[in-house]
């Protein structure tokens, strides 16, 4: 406005704001002395800001950026490596125990609540709120910050008293939406795990359910307890070859625990074995030399049996020279995936609705039988969100005579978990709404006759919720006995 009054303004005429203000008469008496008042007046209110931004919930502005910059980049599905030999805590339980970057992620806190409002747990009443274990994991450092620079840490308070109290942090189903919807790249699942670790390692804590859990793994490697050498009776008159009978196959079929011992995923491996067979695939099964991956294990903060059932995998495939696995549970695909490297076993890990896909366009087998359903597809936060499988189980579904498909309103990227997730699957959830059940509500919204699943664990948790809701008409299939209905 000075400027224009002074006639030194360029292109006044894109300035109607300043233009407006020439017309006030003290600025057009004297344009000189209100130029040097208005520029002294911005620098001030930019420099005030510039010291009041690291003090307030604005300094995200600034620690966003570094957040952003610093942001993982390993796999998603990857939890960090506990060196179990020569830690000297295992997990935390106290803020100066989180590393740089993870305390990083307070600071760039924009206190959105996206996180929160995603959070499957949150929504189903669990006291479980991911915003606040960020915006607490600041507060109690910015608290504690001088004592532990002065070493005097004594006494202070820990995180389950100042973060999150333990209930929520059992709650979590390690579903990724709080970590998928943040703005700025705040990591909130991988602390959670911290936290269990500390309670299952150093304190011998979890909950009764999941130590009986742990037990069976330990024993029979499995979570199920049953007879470890049972795993292969499933494939009994399929005429399916073992890798110690010797031969060369293309793939391992990876069968998964619920695969082998669970009576309703028995089926969906039938299923997709006799479609293997079908489109002439060759391939070959483990039997009782497969153990447990340890997702269980590592998800409910048992590192130690996790690295244990992970070495003895490793050492299994890479004996038999293993390069190609595929399995029908997502858990299975993301630990063999992403997390077996951390233990020299590299291999190429694909989903079953993958290779379905490919025999699909492949023309090695050809739906032809009408399958007349109208089906919604619920997307296994292991295979989605944690793997970015959204595509090849709809493409599949798309391909099949007669189906009809229709999408929840909770979808994709921004699914909704069946509750499974993080070992919940072996744990009791005494605490609000059972998020099965909501979940189901969302297959109810749509007016599907058939929810189609690619997890094993989705497929138990909708089957369990259908049953307790009376809502048995609403069919629960895998994908795979879809297709086998289908040829």
């Amino acid at each position: 406005a000075a400027d224009i009054a002074a006639g030194t303004a360029m292109d006044p005429g894109w300035k109607p704001i300043s233009s407006a203000l020439v017309g006030i008469s003290v600025v057009r008496s004297n344009p000189a002395f209100w130029w040097h008042a208005f520029w002294w007046t911005h620098v001030v209110l930019l420099f005030t800001f510039l010291a009041y931004v690291p003090h307030s919930k604005h300094m995200h502005i600034i620690f966003a950026i570094i957040n952003t910059f610093f942001m993982d980049l390993t796999p998603k599905g990857a939890l960090k490596k506990v060196d179990l030999e020569n830690a000297q805590t295992f997990g935390v339980n106290r803020v100066e125990q989180l590393s740089w970057r993870q305390l990083l992620d307070g600071y760039a806190c924009t206190e959105c609540g996206r996180c929160t409002a995603a959070c499957p747990a949150n929504a189903t009443g669990k006291p479980l709120d991911p915003m606040r274990i960020i915006t607490n994991m600041r507060d109690t450092l910015d608290e504690q910050g001088p004592a532990i620079v002065a070493g005097k840490t004594e006494g202070l308070p820990d995180m389950f008293a100042t973060v999150h109290p333990e209930d929520g942090i059992w709650a979590c189903t390690t579903c990724y939406a709080c970590v998928y919807e943040c703005p700025v790249m705040n990591e909130h699942v991988p602390k959670i795990i911290e936290m269990r670790r500390h309670m299952v390692l150093t304190q011998g804590k979890m909950p009764p359910e999941a130590m009986e859990t742990m037990r069976k793994i330990e024993q029979n490697y499995n979570p199920w307890g049953i007879g470890w050498d049972r795993r292969g009776d499933w494939a009994e008159g399929m005429w399916i070859p073992k890798l110690s009978e010797g031969g060369r196959y293309l793939y391992l079929f990876w069968v998964g625990c619920a695969g082998s011992f669970d009576d309703r995923n028995r089926k969906v491996t039938l299923a997709f074995a006799r479609i293997l067979q079908r489109a002439h695939v060759p391939f070959a099964i483990l039997g009782p030399e497969e153990k447990c991956t340890g997702d269980p294990a590592r998800r409910i903060g048992n590192e130690y049996l996790f690295q244990a059932m992970a070495a003895a995998n490793v050492e299994t495939l890479n004996r038999y020279e293993v390069k190609k696995i595929v399995t029908a549970c997502p858990h299975c695909f993301n630990t063999l995936k992403n997390e077996y490297p951390q233990f020299g076993g590299k291999y190429e890990v694909i989903h079953h609705t993958q290779l379905l896909k490919e025999l699909l366009e492949d023309g090695r087998i050809t739906p032809t039988k009408e399958v007349a359903e109208l089906v919604t597809h619920h997307d296994s936060c292991y295979l989605g969100r944690y793997n970015g499988i959204f595509d090849e189980p709809r493409d599949v579904l798309k391909v099949l005579p007669g189906v009809k498909t229709v999408e929840m309103s909770r979808c994709r990227d921004r699914g909704f978990c069946c509750g499974a997730g993080g070992a919940r699957m072996w744990m009791e959830e005494t605490i609000g709404e059972k998020v099965n059940h909501r979940r189901l509500s969302h297959v109810e919204e749509t007016g599907a006759s058939v929810v189609a699943t690619a997890c094993p664990y989705c497929l138990i948790m909708f089957d369990d919720a259908a049953k307790t809701k009376d809502r048995e008409d609403i069919r629960r299939f895998d994908i795979a006995e879809l297709v086998e209905r289908s040829l």
